[in-house]
């Protein structure tokens, strides 16, 4: 959580209004500011169908377990087309739908509501073969595929899809490889009920085997990426080039290239507990609220930080950081990025504190469990 707020900050406040992976254009510092959020997105999934089975197991077998990730993934569409888009533009227009992470999430969660009636196996099974097998539709366009391109666009590709003249969806986070990554969540989580497999010796191995497939697979430039990897005159860009791995939508790479690192920190947290760490704690206990209301702090913050510096209001008020009325020169260097960071983070704790205290005082109100 800590990490995606500092992506989301460095798209509001840093001066660099190119993507910070094109290698042509970027710095080694602002690649690495961007490309270290790339664990969020893989890891939120993969959770998310990991908690879904440990709730389950602690419910027993009549949890209502298909019947909760329905109603959550609908919640979180209902989110991402209301809350989360105000939140990114702070304007009453919603002719653009914009399909990232929550959409995502929630409509791998309906995916999950049916998977989980199969065995096990079948849920791992579907999971691996979509995450393994996905980019070998790369290939195939929207506009091949007549009346089925839209839908493919959504599944696969993430090309916009226009409704009519004025309105369209932007489905940057397709779904398919997004409900195999929650689907392998879910069968994680039956590891994670069994001691054999929760012993970090296993988890390191698991974590190993994906980072050396990773490694593997990105040298030969066969297969996992739409994009091989380029030598530089500089050793540091042709690193760089080597771990600039797809996510829009998110490549096989860049899923080995996220889940193996953070497999390898769980596997640590195991052998070495961390208990003083109640902050991170307190983030993790309050995932969507927090990532709702990080949102609108830091377009608040950007929205003030503009006013004192004669910035661009109008714009930020009529559009978020993409509007067309934005500067091109608008924004400040990596510092100030920084240090916006660790204020967003310090003026979250006492946010999520409360929210926390009210779903532990308030049990009769159910909807909080949703959130």
């Amino acid at each position: 959580m800590i990490i995606m707020t500092l992506d989301h900050t460095r798209v509001f406040f840093s001066a660099a209004h190119f993507k910070p992976t094109d290698l042509d254009q970027t710095t080694v510092a602002l690649f690495l500011t961007r490309w270290i959020t790339h664990v969020c997105a893989p890891v939120f999934v993969f959770l998310a169908g990991t908690s879904a089975f440990l709730w389950a197991s602690q419910r027993g077998s009549d949890a209502p377990l298909s019947r909760f990730l329905a109603k959550r993934g609908l919640i979180l569409l209902v989110l991402t087309l209301t809350v989360e888009a105000w939140a990114w533009n702070f304007r009453n227009d919603f002719r653009q739908l914009d399909g990232g992470v929550l959409w995502a999430i929630g409509w791998s969660m309906i995916a999950l509501a049916g998977l989980i009636r199969l065995p096990l196996r079948w849920v791992v099974a579907f999971g691996a073969v979509t995450t393994l097998g996905h980019n070998a539709f790369d290939g195939i366009r929207p506009d091949e595929l007549g009346w089925f391109g839209p839908l493919w666009a959504v599944l696969h590709t993430g090309d916009d899809v226009v409704l009519s003249e004025h309105w369209l969806i932007n489905p940057y986070y397709p779904l398919i490889p997004w409900v195999g990554v929650m689907a392998l969540g879910y069968g994680f989580g039956h590891l994670m009920t069994q001691n054999q497999w929760r012993q970090p010796g296993r988890l390191f191995w698991m974590a190993g085997g994906l980072i050396a497939a990773f490694i593997v697979l990105r040298f030969s430039n066969v297969y996992g990426d739409p994009a091989p990897w380029k030598t530089y005159p500089e050793p540091v860009f042709t690193l760089l080039s080597f771990i600039n791995c797809h996510k829009y939508p998110p490549s096989l790479l860049y899923l080995l290239m996220t889940l193996g690192p953070a497999l390898t920190v769980l596997a640590w947290l195991e052998r070495h507990p961390v208990p003083r760490f109640g902050v991170l704690r307190l983030f993790g206990r309050t995932p969507l609220f927090f990532y709702l209301i990080h949102l609108y702090l830091i377009h608040l913050l950007a929205l003030l930080v503009a006013a004192i510096d004669g910035g661009p209001v109008s714009a930020l008020l009529g559009g978020g950081i993409w509007s067309p009325d934005i500067p091109k020169d608008y924004g400040s260097g990596l510092p100030f990025v920084y240090l916006m960071w660790l204020l967003v983070v310090l003026m979250l704790y006492p946010l999520c504190r409360w929210f926390e205290t009210l779903k532990t005082t308030k049990p009769h109100w159910r909807w909080l469990n949703y959130l």
